[in-house]
């Protein structure tokens, strides 16, 4: 955690149903009707996120379809290709740029941005109402924007008004604006944290910040946890902004130079595994997931070609970039003397910026393959006799 003793004045900028709004654009008739990202056509899998007027029906990220369908029948369920929210995002950082260079990426749909300089010249609240209008108008995504001394007090600022609402909160001000509410609300605290403090008669930031509920806080968190916390809800937390905390690069790649021939398809293959697999452990410590493969052959005539392919879908799974090197390879590899193999990663982005908790992108196709595979074992089952194949959870001991 860096702390500045300088003043800083810290923005949390966070879409409102970032993920709906788009749809919406996309689609302007979904304005003001009941509807849920989700898979369309379809009664499996989890919902990422509702319209505020689905919400009226008690629908909300993370419920089945299932559950959906029940409360609301005709709710609308609506599915894009991730590249559209990422261009989107794309012009919201692009956007954020024109005022200041310290941008810290939190998620696809919220940034942090230090606009310390820029406010010599203009009020904050100036700053934030024109970046508020300027997406609003020029990109039809409305916002909420949280202003503070500190990272942590921009995040709770920005959730207090929505939709299109701007907070101001200063650290002599925060606890009277923050006490009355609830502790699920205190960001960092988990879903499996919260109930627990509740349980203990812990319910709001005023029980929390009381001295004499310390004890029995400490029961729930570790003690570096609860003064995080507190530091964090007295302004004392970090509030120098991070840009290289997501900052994506283009393309991750290696490239190898050979001194003995090689023109036997089995061993450039191999090499071309073990090149993959050194680009790959890249792509897992930084966290990238990636949707371009690309391949160079360099012969001994110094003629070099570049291959690639864009997939549907983001991934970090070895054997699907595996088998698309192996296509690349065996559709341009005519028999040559090579001296030279490259493999490339790019098209990347950081996994924070795809997977969230219940996720469409994730949670359904999880649930999708969870179902194949009870198909297959119940098959298997009825052909070869009861129960041959069991999950580790079904197993008893014996």
């Amino acid at each position: 955690m860096t702390i500045d003793n300088k003043p800083h004045i810290i923005f949390h900028i966070d879409f409102n149903q970032f993920f709906c709004s788009v749809a919406q654009i996309q689609n302007p008739l979904l304005r003001g009707k009941a509807f849920a990202i989700g898979r369309e056509n379809s009664e499996y899998g989890v919902i990422s996120t509702a319209s505020y007027e689905a919400r009226k029906y008690g629908i909300h990220s993370g419920m089945s379809l299932t559950e959906c369908y029940k409360l609301y029948p005709k709710l609308i369920v609506v599915s894009l290709p991730y590249s559209y929210y990422l261009d989107y995002h794309d012009k919201f950082i692009s956007l954020l740029k024109e005022y200041t260079n310290l941008i810290e990426v939190a998620s696809i749909d919220e940034a942090y941005i230090d606009v310390t300089e820029y406010a010599k010249t203009k009020h904050p609240l100036i700053i934030a109402k024109e970046i508020q209008t300027r997406l609003l108008t020029k990109y039809k995504l409305p916002t909420s924007i949280g202003i503070a001394p500190t990272l942590f007090l921009a995040k709770m600022a920005s959730d207090l008004k929505k939709p299109l609402g701007i907070t101001v909160i200063r650290k002599k001000e925060a606890f009277n604006i923050l006490k009355d509410l609830s502790v699920k609300d205190i960001f960092g605290i988990g879903k499996k944290t919260y109930p627990k403090l509740e349980e203990l008669g812990i319910k709001t930031i005023n029980d929390f910040m009381n001295i004499n509920n310390k004890d029995k806080i400490l029961s729930v968190l570790s003690l570096d946890f609860y003064n995080d916390i507190i530091n964090r809800l007295t302004g004392n937390s970090r509030n120098v902004i991070d840009v290289n905390k997501h900052h994506i690069n283009e393309s991750i790649s290696t490239m190898q130079t050979y001194d003995r021939r090689l023109n036997d398809e089995d061993e450039i293959l191999l090499e071309l595994r073990k090149l993959a697999k050194d680009v790959y452990k890249r792509l897992i410590e930084e966290k990238y997931l990636t949707k371009t493969i690309s391949i160079s052959l360099r012969d001994t005539s110094f003629k070099t070609i570049t291959r690639s392919k864009t997939i549907s879908e983001y991934t970090n799974d070895f054997l699907e970039i595996f088998d698309v090197i192996t296509t690349l390879f065996y559709e341009n590899y005519h028999g040559d003397t090579l001296r030279l193999l490259g493999v490339t990663y790019g098209n990347l982005i950081k996994e924070e910026l795809l997977v969230k908790d219940y996720n469409l992108f994730t949670i359904d196709e999880i649930i999708e393959k969870e179902a194949s595979v009870k198909k297959l074992m119940k098959n298997l089952n009825e052909t070869y006799g009861k129960d041959i194949i069991l999950f580790g959870k079904d197993l008893k001991t014996k």
